[in-house]
């Protein structure tokens, strides 16, 4: 796993701690106390992008992909139960917003909604490997002495300079036409580094 630089790093904990919606789900999810989760992300690198263009925080984010990993039971049913758990423990707009998906769970289903083989995981953080794009593979945590740690496989360097590129690790996503277009919509400012 590539390391970030000390800057970058701290950068986008500064970021981040300065968005008080990122915060509040960050604060809210930690005292649920998932196993090895994570905020992972559009809601993270979305962060940076706004702070780089002088948007304010919050603007484009649809969602907060919440991500932990639980292999002790991989049943639709109990991923379910912490889908409900998460969302009780949230208010409006957020209760919606919250997106939660089992790690472990997601080689069960991803080839019959994504076209493409998906190999079981081993944690949260090895998701991130798997993302479409590098700018995409970033997640953040709340940690219990409230320091904030950072995963991003590909680094932040992409996440910074607005860049998407496809995932060289990974064949090109289906839908990598719309996920571009979509990101370009509400960030004109983007580079795409095109297959």
């Amino acid at each position: 796993m590539r390391c970030d630089s000390s800057e970058l790093t701290n950068r986008l904990t500064d970021i981040v701690r300065s968005d008080a919606g990122l915060m509040h789900v960050l604060t809210t999810v930690r005292a649920l106390d998932l196993p090895d989760w994570r905020l992972v992300s559009g809601a993270v690198y979305q962060a940076v992008w706004n702070a780089r263009t002088g948007r304010p925080a919050g603007y484009g984010i649809k969602d907060y992909d919440l991500a932990y990993f639980d292999g002790s039971d991989l049943s639709y049913d109990a991923e379910d139960v912490v889908i409900k758990r998460v969302a009780a423990a949230f208010d409006a707009p957020f209760r919606s917003q919250v997106e939660v998906r089992n790690q472990a769970r997601v080689h069960l289903w991803f080839q019959d909604r994504f076209g493409e083989p998906y190999e079981a995981l081993g944690s949260t953080d090895e998701a991130l490997g798997r993302f479409v794009a590098p700018t995409f593979a970033v997640g953040v945590r709340l940690e219990a002495d409230d320091a904030i740690s950072v995963v991003a496989p590909f680094g932040l360097d992409d996440v910074f300079a607005m860049t998407i590129r496809p995932n060289p690790n990974r064949p090109l996503a289906r839908g990598w036409a719309k996920t571009v277009e979509n990101a370009r919509a509400r960030w004109p400012e983007l580079t795409v580094i095109e297959p």
